[in-house]
């Protein structure tokens, strides 16, 4: 489900920023991955220059929604199932500038300022208004496709976050802002199937009528 959800995002966004790039800007639909940015200047990985580049950096637990039953009533009776958990996800998207080129770092940020424009648009994000995804085309269950419902918002790094987050990356900082997106369901489907309580039966009361008969 998370890599659905971040897909989703990821192909809305790149339809966006194609659509909207100055005239003079050379970057394509396929330029807006999917990628662990700390590899960026990694020899032995896909080049990720001059390119928008969305890295999941940490995953939290909705701790509202944690209280949720175990409970699930079937037409043979109730299902023991664990509650699903409710993640928060926290992207970084970062706008990879063109080595040797110079002039490249305000394409960066014209980029950037798209990306931050898509999100300020649109916040929520499903299967039925996002038209542009593949997940339509995807071999998965409609449910789980219904269960894909996505909010995203800013979060603002302080300076000292800043520097904790891009020295533990590795690599050298980019143009960059980072998402909040709520929430992505995971939920394993198996559990205990249990049968309907058709009678409820008193042994110690039975016995007492037994003796008196």
């Amino acid at each position: 489900m998370i890599g659905l959800a971040l897909k989703l995002l990821r192909d809305e966004l790149s339809n966006y920023i194609f659509q909207n790039k100055k005239p003079e800007d050379s970057i394509k639909e396929e330029d807006i991955i999917l990628h662990n940015i700390a590899l960026m200047e990694s020899d032995s990985q896909a080049d990720l220059n001059n390119k928008i580049v969305i890295t999941l950096v940490n995953i939290e637990e909705e701790s509202t929604l944690k209280n949720s039953s175990n409970v699930v009533k079937t037409v043979r009776g109730v299902k023991y199932v664990e509650p699903p958990v409710f993640l928060n996800l926290y992207i970084l998207i970062s706008a990879t500038i063109q080595q040797g080129s110079g002039d490249h770092y305000e394409f960066a940020l014209g980029r950037l300022s798209l990306v931050t424009q898509f999100f300020q648009a649109k916040k929520s994000f499903t299967i039925k208004n996002s038209p542009f995804t593949d997940i339509t085309k995807a071999e998965i269950s409609q449910e789980v496709k219904d269960e894909i419902k996505l909010n995203v918002e800013l979060y603002t790094l302080t300076f000292e976050q800043i520097n904790h987050l891009w020295g533990s990356l590795g690599g050298k900082q980019v143009p960059f802002a980072m998402y909040k997106v709520r929430l992505v369901k995971i939920q394993e489907k198996t559990g205990v199937i249990a049968p309907i309580i058709e009678e409820i039966r008193n042994e110690e009361f039975v016995k007492n009528v037994n003796q008196y008969e």
